[in-house]
């Protein structure tokens, strides 16, 4: 029986909804608003709306899968999971950056804010989406905002050139996409998720082996530019570097967790099949390795050579993006979900208090060079111990969230016995340690002419709770990973009407 729209219960959508209104008033307040008014006001109504949503997501944590919207929106615990990563990344970069949007409030207004804000609605649109369409209206959503955000400093030339490469990138990684995407279905004559997986598998046993694995390349092709991954990966320096600090740090760490969500919803809900009829184990998982040691090589190797912070920081997320690979190419060991999350909770935490440093380094020195961190053990002692933490963090030494997140992506490579990839891992680690260790001998082994300066606010709330964070996750990484494998992940992969509520 066909449900009415009243028929839902609109309350699994509380955290959208609350996204939905808080931008569009944010949008209305900041029109209102004189134009020499600080606009700091709407970034903390921003936080307070992200608060929010994030409180309902947590009151629907551990609750059965419910589907709305004849099934194309999905609320189950991969969702929430992936939703609370997106709302703590989108509310410590508002928090963060509040005095970059008072400066930047003098040329571009309220934008920052209710632009980030639909840009966490695509994400989290994208975690939720059942179906091919409601898949790519989230993909576009986030992407739209992204180019915009990019280039918010319209004056700025290199912030005009770094939103163009990711407008061009962008698109044609869309194009890729949607031409899979449009294989599939017609391949399995629907765009539902769940029964797109049943008709795939028949066509591939009916002699259309060929065209679902060219639809599965396709997306993957898309894919390998949404998460940043070699060799896809040309814009992520150039954006990272002309694009303002704050959205560097929301591309870095909230937009790469929506691309993940994006990757697993699709290839182990659609192509869950091809593991169990053996094309995975032969032709994609194979792949997806390829693309991993690509990209852990090219990124480490590449920020080896970079002079400027931002373009480190844009190849060392290129070499992530080659670690978080691994589970999704190996599968086995029974851990994708947890070791997936684990990485991306430590990814987030390491990554945002890294570039809210760098940006309060940056803003003091006036230049985004690696010799800004000279002598910043005697200016400021407390940020560099943190700046330390966080970049010994990256490079995944212990005792730290990042270690343990490399550990176990690590026993899944090993699990599986894919013992080069597990090589190419501890290789391309060992590499990372001279390009973070150079920053760090920068800060304690380098002097400098500049005296000490002041932190706002909201930068040392940020790196306090980044701190805590990497510390806790790394002394405490069972604890961690035994409260996120309580989450129901089977249901992700088969449809709620197949379930017990």
């Amino acid at each position: 029986m066909e449900k009415y729209l009243l028929d839902y219960n609109w309350t699994v959508m509380a955290p959208e909804l609350t996204i939905l209104v808080a931008a569009a008033l944010l949008t209305v307040i900041d029109l209102l608003m004189k134009k020499e008014t600080d606009r700091r006001i709407l970034g903390w109504m921003g936080i307070m709306a992200v608060a929010t949503a994030g409180a309902f997501t947590l009151w629907r944590v551990g609750k059965p899968p419910y589907e709305i919207l004849s099934d194309t929106y999905r609320v189950d615990d991969f969702a929430l999971a992936f939703k609370l990563i997106l709302l703590a990344g989108t509310a410590l970069v508002l928090l963060a950056f509040l005095r970059e949007i008072r400066k930047e409030g003098e040329h571009v207004g309220g934008e920052y804010i209710y632009l980030l804000l639909t840009a966490l609605l695509g994400g989290m649109i994208l975690t939720s989406s059942a179906d091919l369409i409601t898949l790519f209206v989230g993909l576009e959503l986030l992407s739209l905002s992204s180019y915009v955000l990019a280039c918010i400093r319209r004056k700025r030339l290199p912030s005009n050139e770094a939103a163009w490469k990711y407008f061009i990138t962008g698109s044609v990684s869309s194009a890729f996409i949607l031409y899979g995407m449009s294989f599939v279905y017609g391949l399995s004559g629907t765009t539902n998720l769940y029964m797109a997986q049943k008709r795939l598998y028949e066509a591939f046993n009916s002699g259309y082996e060929s065209f679902v694995l060219l639809s599965l390349f396709l997306m993957l092709l898309g894919f390998g530019f949404k998460v940043a991954s070699a060799p896809f990966h040309m814009w992520v320096p150039d954006v990272y570097q002309g694009a303002p600090t704050p959205v560097t740090a929301f591309l870095a760490v909230v937009s790469k967790t929506a691309a993940f969500a994006f990757v697993l919803r699709v290839l182990l809900v659609t192509y869950l099949f091809l593991y169990e009829t053996g094309p995975w184990q032969d032709v994609v998982g194979p792949a997806l390795l390829v693309l991993s040691a690509v990209s852990m090589v090219v990124g480490n190797t590449g920020a080896l050579r970079q002079s400027q912070t931002k373009r480190l920081m844009a190849y060392s997320s290129v070499a992530h993006a080659g670690y978080l690979l691994v589970p999704l190419a190996v599968i086995s060991g029974g851990m994708l979900f947890e070791s997936t999350v684990y990485y991306l909770m430590a990814y987030l935490l390491m990554t945002l208090g890294a570039f809210t440093v760098l940006n309060v380094v940056e803003q003091d020195g006036k230049t985004g060079d690696v010799a800004a961190f000279a002598g910043l053990s005697r200016r400021n002692p407390l940020l560099a111990v943190a700046m330390t933490v966080f970049l010994v963090s990256l490079a995944g030494i212990p005792v730290t969230a990042g270690f343990f997140g490399k550990f176990y992506i690590l026993i899944h490579a090993i699990t599986g016995q894919t013992f080069w990839i597990a090589a190419v891992m501890v290789i391309t680690t060992v590499i990372s340690y001279f390009y973070y260790f150079k920053i760090i001998r920068m800060m304690y082994f380098r002097p400098s002419s500049k005296g000490r300066f002041a932190i706002p606010f909201g930068a040392v709330a940020v790196i306090l709770v980044s701190l805590t964070g990497t510390i806790f996750f790394g002394l405490f990484p069972q604890w961690t990973l035994d409260f996120i494998g309580q989450l129901d992940w089977v249901s992700t992969l088969s449809p709620v009407g197949t379930q017990h509520q």
